[in-house]
C-alpha cells in the first residue's frame, strides 16, 4: 500500500538522497528545509513516518519532535543527528522520538528503518502481525496488537510506537517483573543499551495517557528494586 513520509532536512542533497531511496518502499515523500514548516506539515498532513535532523533552521528537531508529541501526533519519527553525544540521543528518545540514527549514516540502513518503523505502525496490513490472541482487556483498558489500538472506557488512547510497545509486552505478560535494561532490550534493542532513563520517561508518559492517577497506578505497577509489571490481580 501507498505510504507517505516527512523529510525535515536542512541539508538539500541529503534530503533528494533520503526521499530517493524510499520510493523502493512505495513512498511519497515532502522535504521541508526548516523546523517551523516541518512542524506545520507534520500537523497538517498524515504521514507513515517522519524523518526529523536535530540541527535545523528556524526551530531544532529536538522542540519539533516535542511539539508533534504534545499534539498526541504518534506517527513514528526518526531523527538524524550529526552529534554522536550521548546526551542528544537520550534527549532524542525522552520526548518520544522512536529511533535515532548518527549521520554521516547508510542510507540503507536508513531505509530499513523506516521500513521497520512503518511495519510497526500498521501492523494489521502485514501478515507476520496476525496473532491468535490479538485483543486483551483488563479492566477498562483494552489493547489489540493487530490494530494497533487501545481504548480506555471505550474512548481511543494515541499512543506512540514505543508506548504501544511496551503496553504490549506488558499486557501479554502480566504479573512479569521487567528490569528497565531488559524493557530496552526487547523494546528499542540492544543497542540502546545503558539508556534506562528512557524507559522511565516512556512508563511515566504511558501512565499519564492510561491511568487514572498516574501518581498511583492501578495497570503498570513499580516492583521496588527490580523495574515494573501488569498487575496481574485485575
Amino acid at each position: 500500500m501507498h505510504k507517505r513520509a516527512l523529510v525535515i532536512e536542512d541539508d538539500h542533497d541529503i534530503a533528494t538522497l533520503v526521499a530517493i531511496n524510499l520510493r523502493e518502499l512505495d513512498c511519497t515523500t515532502d522535504i521541508v528545509a526548516n523546523g517551523i514548516d516541518g512542524l506545520n506539515y507534520a500537523l497538517a498532513y498524515l504521514y507513515d513516518v517522519i524523518v526529523l535532523d536535530v540541527m535545523l533552521p528556524k526551530m531544532d528537531g529536538i522542540e519539533v519532535c516535542r511539539r508533534i508529541r504534545a499534539e498526541n501526533n504518534t506517527t513514528p519519527i526518526i531523527m538524524l543527528t550529526a552529534r554522536a553525544e550521548e546526551s542528544d540521543k537520550i534527549r532524542a528518545l525522552d520526548i518520544g522520538a522512536d529511533d535515532y540514527i548518527t549521520k554521516p549514516f547508510s542510507v540503507r540502513e536508513l531505509v530499513a528503518r523506516v521500513k521497520a518503523r512503518i511495519r510497526r505502525f500498521s501492523p494489521e496490513k502485514e501478515a507476520s502481525f496476525i496473532n491468535a490472541k490479538a485483543r486483551h482487556l483488563y479492566g477498562d483498558l483494552m489493547l489489540d496488537t493487530d490494530l494497533r489500538k487501545t481504548t480506555l472506557g471505550g474512548k481511543t488512547i494515541d499512543l506512540t510506537a514505543k508506548e504501544f510497545d511496551l503496553l504490549s509486552l506488558f499486557i501479554r505478560n502480566p504479573g512479569r517483573a521487567y528490569t528497565r535494561a531488559e524493557l530496552l532490550d526487547l523494546v528499542w534493542g540492544f543497542s540502546y543499551s545503558g539508556y534506562e532513563h528512557t524507559v522511565n520517561s516512556h512508563i511515566n508518559r504511558l501512565r499519564m495517557k492510561i491511568e487514572k492517577d498516574a501518581a498511583s497506578p492501578l495497570y503498570i505497577l513499580t516492583v521496588w528494586g527490580i523495574g515494573y509489571k501488569f498487575n496481574d490481580e485485575l
